[in-house]
C-alpha cells in the first residue's frame, strides 16, 4: 500500500504575528466584558436576575420587571441596544456556523484577533458521508471555535445555521447549504448537528444552533419570481411528511434554541405572521424551549413588498402576535410602540417575545458574569490540528464515487509519474468552501494536493467556470498528451448557484463539456473528471463517453479538499460517499416550474413529481448512489416478519378516523412501545478496506399510497478486505413506517410493508392488535 502523504500546516510569519496580537488582547483583559451581570458593577451585581441559583424564568421575571417600554423594544431586534443602568450591553444576535464559524452577518469578526476558524466542507458534502457522528463531532468543534471567538470579542454566541430546508428543486442556489433531498437525512444531520453546537448539558447552552428557514423555503430568485413575493402554495400532505419533518425533529429530538421564519407565503400567509405555523406548532405542538427569529427584514418585506398589511404597525402586531420574538431587522425597534399605542398589541407581547430570548441568553451564561463552563476556550482552541484533520476526513468520506470503468482510478504513483490537472476548479481555494462560509485555517487545493503523489502539469481549460471560450482547450489538450493520466476539475462555483441566484438549467457553463470531451479524446493515460458543485449537474454525456474511465463528486469539500481528492484518486482513502440528491436529466427541467410545490406526480398535468420518493422517471445518478474500490454483500440476520400495532385504550372503537383506507391514525396508537430491530451483516467481498452505508428503505403496502420508497434507517461501517460487520437498525413504526393522508393525518398502513436493503427485499406485515 502506498503511504499517505501528510497535510502541513505552516504558521507563516505574519499569522505568528497576528496570533501573538491576539494573544496579547485575550490575556490582557481587553476581551468581551460578560453581556451582564458583571461582579465589578455594585449596582448590578446583587440584583435578582443576576443571580444563577435562581430559576431562569424568576430572573427573567426580575429583568423584565425593571426594563422601560422605550427599552423593551430596542431588545426585539438582532442588533439589540445596552441598557446601561442595568449592566447590559449592547448585543448582536446575528452569527452564523453552517459549516464553521462565518463572518457572515454582523455578529462575527476575525481579524486582528482570529486569523480564521475550520472551514468544513460545506453541508451537502458533509451530509453525503452519510456519517451521524460526524455530524456531532464536526458540530462540537464549530462550537468550540465559537466559544472561543466569543471570549475573544469576535463572536456572539446565538449562530443562526443549520439550514434544513429540503433540496426540493435542482436549480436552488442554496440547495448546496442543505443536507439534501431526503427528509430522514436531513431530520437525522439536523439532530446531530445542532447537538454538537448546543452541548445539551441539561438546559445549558455551548452556544444556541437555529434550524431555517421555516418553512416551504426552497425558491429565491428563478424566472422573474422571487422569495420577497414568493407565495408557496403547499397541500397539508405535503406540509407534514416533507417540508416541516426537518423543522419537528430540530425541535423535538435535536433541543434547538430557535427557529428562524422565512421570507415567503405559505398558502397566502407571511410564515413569519402566521400563528399556525408559529404559536401553535413550533411552540405548541413541538414545545420550543427557545425564540423563533426572522429572516432578515422580514417583516419589512411583508409590509413593503408583498402589502400583506397595511401599516408598519399593523404587521409588527402580526408578527409578535403570531409567535415571532425576535426581527433581524429594524421593524420591532422603530414600530412595536406605535403599534401599543395604536391598540394594536400590548406591552405584554412584547414581554413574551423577551421572555424566550432573554432566557435563551441565560442559559448561554450571558448573565453569569465571568464565570461560565468554557470561559477558558480562547485563540489556542482555534485551528487546532486534530480540527484540521477532522476537516479533511470530513471532505474523504464525503467524495462520491459516480462512475468508474476499465483501468480507472486508484491511479498509481508507479505507473502515473506525470498526471496533468486541468479545469477551472483545480486550483481553487474560497470556491471550496462554498457559500456562509468563513476565513478557512489554510487551503490545500486540487493541484497542491495531487503535486504531493507526482509530477503535474497544469491547465486551467477555462479561465473560469462560466467557461466564456474556448481559446485555452487546445493547450489543456496538448498537456493531457504529454502525461501519464489526466484530472479534469470541473463544475460551479458561487457565481452560478448561490443565495438570490438559482440556475435556469443544470448543464455545465460555457464550454465545460467540449473541455471534457476535447480533453477525454486527446489523453494519453486515464482520464478522470472530478465534478466540484453543490447541486446536481446532467452529465449524462461524461457517463457515456468511454475514455472518461472515472467521475467523481466532490461538492465543496471545504478547507482540506484538494488533500481529500487526491487521497481518494490514489488510493490512499477508499470512497464510500453517497449523494443526497437524486441527479436528474435536462429535460427534467422542462415539467417542473420551481414555482409548483407538489412534491408528488400528477399524470394529469404531465407533472413528474420531485425527489426519488415520488419521481419515477429516468435519471442521470439516482439518490444514495455511491462506488468503492470494493465490493460489499448484504445479508439479513434477523428481521420481524410481523408486528402487531396496540392502539390505545381510548381509541379502541373501530371508528373511520381510526382505520380510514386501512391505515391507522399514529395519535391512535401506543407508538412508544412500537420499535423494532433489524440486524443486518455487511461483507466485504472485495480486497480493499472501506466504508460502506447500510440504507435501508420503505415502501408501504400497495393502494392509494404515491410514494416509490423512502429512506428510514442508515449507518456508516468501516468493513476489512474479507470482513463482516453486523449493523443494528432500529425502526420506530409510527416515525418511519407511516404515511401522510391528504388531510396532513400521519397513519400507519395496515399490510404488507417492504423494506429494501441494497438488492434484499424484506417483508413485514402489519396488523391491528
Amino acid at each position: 500500500m502506498v503511504q499517505k502523504p501528510h497535510t502541513k500546516y505552516v504558521i507563516s510569519p505574519s499569522s505568528l504575528i497576528f496570533i501573538l496580537i491576539g494573544l496579547l488582547v485575550f490575556f490582557t483583559g481587553q476581551s468581551r466584558q460578560p453581556f451582564a451581570c458583571d461582579p465589578s458593577n455594585n449596582v448590578t451585581k446583587n440584583l435578582p436576575f443576576c443571580r444563577v441559583n435562581l430559576p431562569i424564568k424568576d430572573r427573567v421575571r426580575d429583568l423584565l420587571g425593571r426594563l422601560t417600554l422605550q427599552e423593551k423594544v430596542r431588545l426585539l431586534v438582532n442588533n439589540a441596544a445596552a441598557v446601561p443602568r442595568l449592566g447590559i450591553q449592547g448585543y448582536e444576535w446575528w452569527s452564523e456556523a453552517l459549516h464553521g464559524v462565518s463572518d457572515v452577518g454582523p455578529g462575527t469578526k476575525f481579524l486582528p484577533m482570529f486569523r480564521g476558524a475550520t472551514q468544513f466542507p460545506q453541508v451537502i458534502t458533509t451530509a453525503s458521508t452519510f456519517n451521524d457522528t460526524l455530524w456531532e463531532e464536526i458540530g462540537q468543534v464549530v462550537s468550540n471555535e465559537a466559544r472561543a471567538m466569543y471570549n475573544g470579542g469576535m463572536a456572539g454566541l446565538t449562530f443562526w445555521s443549520p439550514n434544513v430546508n429540503i433540496f426540493r428543486d435542482p436549480r436552488w442556489g442554496r440547495g448546496q447549504e442543505t443536507p439534501g433531498e431526503d427528509p430522514t437525512l436531513t431530520s437525522q444531520y439536523a439532530v446531530r448537528y445542532v447537538k454538537g453546537l448546543q452541548g445539551n448539558v441539561g438546559d445549558k447552552l455551548k452556544v444556541a444552533a437555529c434550524c431555517k428557514h421555516y418553512t416551504a423555503y426552497d425558491l429565491d430568485n428563478w424566472n422573474g419570481v422571487d422569495r420577497f413575493h414568493f407565495n408557496a402554495k403547499v397541500s397539508k400532505q405535503d406540509l407534514e411528511d416533507t417540508y416541516n419533518v426537518p423543522f419537528k425533529a430540530c425541535v423535538l429530538e435535536g433541543k434547538v434554541a430557535s427557529v428562524m421564519c422565512s421570507y415567503n407565503q405559505v398558502n397566502g400567509k407571511p410564515t413569519c405572521a402566521d400563528s399556525n405555523l408559529l404559536k401553535s406548532t413550533i411552540r405548541g405542538s413541538w414545545r420550543l424551549n427557545g425564540y423563533i427569529v426572522s429572516d432578515c427584514d422580514s417583516i419589512g418585506v411583508m409590509d413593503t413588498k408583498q402589502h400583506y398589511t397595511a401599516t408598519p404597525e399593523d404587521a409588527v402586531a402580526q408578527s409578535l402576535k403570531a409567535g415571532l420574538d425576535l426581527e433581524c431587522g429594524p421593524y420591532l425597534a422603530v414600530y412595536t410602540e406605535g403599534a401599543i399605542k395604536q391598540g394594536k398589541i400590548k406591552e405584554v407581547d412584547v414581554d413574551g417575545a423577551l421572555t424566550n430570548t432573554i432566557s435563551v441568553q441565560m442559559r448561554l451564561g450571558m448573565f453569569d458574569g465571568p464565570k461560565q463552563p468554557y470561559a477558558t476556550l480562547g485563540i489556542h482552541d482555534v485551528c487546532l490540528m486534530s480540527s484540521n484533520q477532522l476537516a479533511l476526513e470530513a471532505a474523504r468520506q464525503g467524495i462520491v464515487l459516480l462512475d468508474n470503468h476499465g483501468q480507472g482510478p486508484p491511479l498509481s504513483m508507479v505507473r502515473h509519474r506525470t498526471v496533468v490537472v486541468i479545469g477551472p476548479n483545480s486550483d481553487v481555494t474560497v470556491t471550496m468552501i462554498g457559500n456562509y462560509a468563513g476565513i478557512a485555517c489554510g487551503y490545500t487545493t486540487p493541484l497542491q494536493g495531487i503535486s504531493r503523489y507526482v509530477k503535474t502539469i497544469h491547465q486551467v481549460g477555462c479561465s473560469d467556470v462560466s467557461c466564456g471560450g474556448n481559446q485555452l482547450i487546445g493547450a489543456a489538450e496538448r498537456a493531457a498528451q504529454q502525461a501519464d493520466a489526466t484530472v479534469l476539475v470541473m463544475g460551479l462555483d458561487q457565481s452560478i448557484e448561490a443565495e438570490e441566484r438559482d440556475r435556469d438549467n443544470i448543464l455545465l457553463p460555457g464550454y465545460q463539456e467540449e473541455l471534457i470531451s476535447r480533453v477525454a479524446k486527446s489523453s494519453r493515460g486515464p482520464c478522470v473528471l472530478v465534478i466540484m458543485s453543490g447541486g446536481p449537474v446532467d452529465i449524462t454525456f461524461a457517463k457515456r463517453d468511454t475514455r472518461i474511465l472515472a467521475i467523481f463528486w466532490v461538492g465543496y469539500p471545504g478547507q482540506a479538499g484538494g488533500t481529500a481528492i487526491a487521497d481518494v484518486l490514489f488510493g490512499t482513502t477508499n470512497p464510500g460517499g453517497r449523494l443526497p440528491m437524486t441527479w436528474y436529466p435536462q429535460e427534467y427541467l422542462t415539467k417542473v416550474p420551481m414555482t409548483n410545490m407538489g412534491m408528488r406526480a400528477d399524470p394529469a398535468h404531465n407533472y413528474p413529481g420531485r425527489t426519488y420518493r415520488f419521481y419515477k422517471g429516468p435519471v442521470v445518478y439516482p439518490f444514495g448512489h455511491g462506488l468503492s474500490y470494493t465490493t460489499f454483500q448484504h445479508s439479513i440476520a434477523k428481521a420481524p416478519t410481523s408486528l402487531l400495532v396496540p392502539m390505545l385504550s381510548i381509541h379502541l372503537k373501530n371508528d373511520n378516523l381510526t382505520t380510514l383506507t386501512n391505515a391507522v391514525r399514529v395519535s391512535h396508537m401506543k407508538c412508544s412501545t412500537l420499535f423494532t430491530t433489524l440486524h443486518i451483516e455487511v461483507e466485504n467481498t472485495g480486497t480493499m478496506d472501506g466504508p460502506h452505508t447500510v440504507m435501508v428503505f420503505w415502501s408501504p403496502p400497495k393502494g392509494k399510497w404515491t410514494m416509490n420508497k423512502q429512506l428510514v434507517a442508515f449507518q456508516k461501517v468501516h468493513v476489512a478486505a474479507g470482513g463482516l460487520q453486523t449493523v443494528a437498525l432500529d425502526l420506530h413504526v409510527c416515525r418511519h413506517l407511516s404515511v401522510v393522508d391528504r388531510f396532513g393525518i400521519r397513519r400507519v398502513p395496515m399490510g404488507e410493508h417492504i423494506l429494501h436493503i441494497g438488492d434484499l427485499k424484506h417483508s413485514l406485515r402489519i396488523n391491528l392488535n
